[in-house]
């Protein structure tokens, strides 16, 4: 069973969602904790499933990936296979950033990034809509970033 989080386990959280390879020296005195504390606790916060992994967050536009679109779907059928062939299709696409099954109207919300217009249409007509489990697809290109994800709010439980 997970022990219950802390303060300094949700300053360490911060911290570690700002910057992934502080050092536990590092670490230690933005919390003000020992090195051997915050090993101890990144230890467990990992163990627990708290920090889920480390990565890299790379420049997309820098990569040549400038269009950023969201794209609905509405599936053909609404039933337990075709969401999972749909599923599987969208989880062996590299341009798909992120999906989100919705309630409402649309099925399915993607994030997409591709190289220009031009990958974009093959990616909707020669990928999206000739899948068996697609109805409909609608594409809204970004126009501009207000704000991307930086982090989940790291909150003591209660406020």
């Amino acid at each position: 069973m997970d022990e219950p989080l802390d303060k300094l386990d949700l300053r360490l959280l911060q911290e570690l969602q700002k910057d992934g390879r502080l050092t536990n020296n590092e670490l230690g005195e933005r919390i003000a904790l020992s090195p051997s504390q915050c090993s101890r606790r990144r230890t467990r916060l990992e163990a627990e499933g708290y920090i889920r992994s480390y990565r890299a967050y790379l420049d997309r536009q820098k990569l040549g990936l400038d269009m950023l679109v969201v794209i609905s779907v509405t599936l053909a059928t609404h039933n337990r296979d075709n969401a999972r062939r749909f599923s599987q299709l969208i989880n062996g696409l590299p341009e798909v950033l992120e999906a989100y099954a919705l309630t409402g109207e649309m099925d399915y919300h993607l994030t997409v990034a591709t190289r220009g217009l031009a990958d974009l249409s093959k990616f909707v007509n020669d990928v999206l809509l000739p899948h068996e489990s697609v109805q409909q697809v609608k594409t809204s290109i970004v126009l501009d970033t207000l704000k991307t994800f930086e982090g989940f709010p790291v909150l003591m439980p209660g406020h």
